[in-house]
């Protein structure tokens, strides 16, 4: 095959170990989702993406997978192959054992436990390395690991519904508002099960009494972290979070100062309770809540935190994507808006954020912005 031809092949190839390891996202905290391919002579042998929890990782279902068929084939993988003992082998010695001749990589792992040591352990053994197809959509992909590993923190998708004239919601005494229809809600629904947890301020909580459970056919298994920004722990006990809580993973983050009463009312109820430092306003500091859950083991987060909590994210730099509902109908009279003014202003900056999809679903709009800088 001539050099042309084998790097369309390789930008192909990659494409589907993309798509194969997005399966993955929302079920493979701590570790990232790795796709691999196993591909002899144009045909696919062997393919794997990381399991539930984090293991076995990608390369050694592709591996085992494969069989005798991977000896002298080109693996595809989205993520340098790991060169540390953790509590499975390594894989690049594993994909070194199979005999694999060719290894397209789309990126070298910013884990200081690998960065690089995969890809030279590769080389050192003969095998032909390439590493850079699809780096672009890998490095989104793999964000929330890239974040964890380098800041500490796990990636953050806010998402946000308004009305067309930019409302979350009506007065103080109005009732919820239904914003988005039946098309958009169950992109929610395919949006949360990417992800490893899923948050929200307490005025949210108390304001709907959610769920925040993932509702879709098939996916009963799937139950994120359920998270509440809650800096003096005001969550009802009757509330359907704290009823649920033995069924579905729940906590509440709460500020230093927070009363001993009430954490230990919520934790007899079954819900975890973290204290971290407050920020000058009283409040849960998001970087600190955000590191908590870095060192939990979460890499994705899906915020549906309202307007105060989406506006501290943006202004923190700390929403990865914004994902922005808009409604056809307006709410025709004042409400509390979506976003403020400066975080709108913030979102809309082609130094901070770009476009990175637009879609309709039903009657509503859909942008999806992704911040320029990891």
């Amino acid at each position: 095959m001539s050099a042309g031809g084998e790097s369309v092949s390789d930008d192909r190839f990659m494409a589907a170990a993309l798509a194969f390891g997005r399966r993955g996202l929302g079920q493979c905290a701590p570790n990232p989702a790795v796709g691999a391919l196993i591909v002899r002579e144009g045909i696919v042998v062997g393919r794997g993406v990381t399991g539930p929890g984090g293991r076995p990782h990608g390369e050694a279902v592709a591996i085992a997978e494969a069989g005798a068929e991977a000896r002298g084939a080109t693996l595809y993988v989205t993520l340098e192959p790991c060169a540390h003992q953790g509590r499975g082998a390594p894989c690049a010695p594993s994909i070194v054992a199979a005999g694999i001749a060719r290894v397209v990589s789309a990126m070298e792992d910013p884990d200081s436990r690998t960065a690089g040591q995969g890809h030279a352990l590769l080389r050192q053994a003969g095998i032909e390395v390439i590493v850079g197809v699809g780096a672009e959509a890998a490095r989104a992909d793999h964000r929330g690991h890239i974040l964890r590993v380098t800041r500490g923190r796990p990636m953050v998708t806010l998402k946000l519904a308004r009305t067309a004239d930019g409302y979350a919601a009506g007065g103080d005494h109005d009732p919820r508002l239904a914003i988005t229809g039946e098309a958009a809600n169950l992109r929610v629904q395919v949006m949360r099960s990417m992800h490893d947890s899923i948050m929200v301020g307490i005025g949210t909580a108390l304001v709907d009494d959610p769920l925040l459970t993932v509702r879709l056919p098939g996916a009963q298994g799937l139950k994120p972290l359920r998270v509440v920004l809650d800096s003096h722990l005001r969550l009802p006990h009757r509330s359907r979070l704290c009823a649920t809580a033995g069924e579905f993973p729940t906590l509440v983050i709460a500020a230093e100062t927070a009363p001993a009463a009430r954490r230990q009312a919520l934790e007899a109820a079954g819900v975890a309770v973290a204290l971290v430092e407050g920020d000058p306003a009283g409040h849960v500091d998001l970087r600190a809540a955000l590191h908590h859950l870095a060192q939990r083991g979460i890499t994705r987060v899906f915020s549906e935190g309202g307007p105060r909590v989406g506006a501290a994210l943006i202004a923190l730099g700390l929403a990865d994507e914004v994902v922005l509902f808009t409604a056809l109908k307006p709410l025709g009279r004042p409400g509390v808006p979506a976003l403020s003014r400066a975080a709108l202003e913030v979102l809309d900056d082609p130094a901070r954020y770009r476009d990175a999809e637009t879609e309709q679903y039903g009657a509503d709009a859909m942008r999806r912005a992704s911040a320029v800088r990891l």
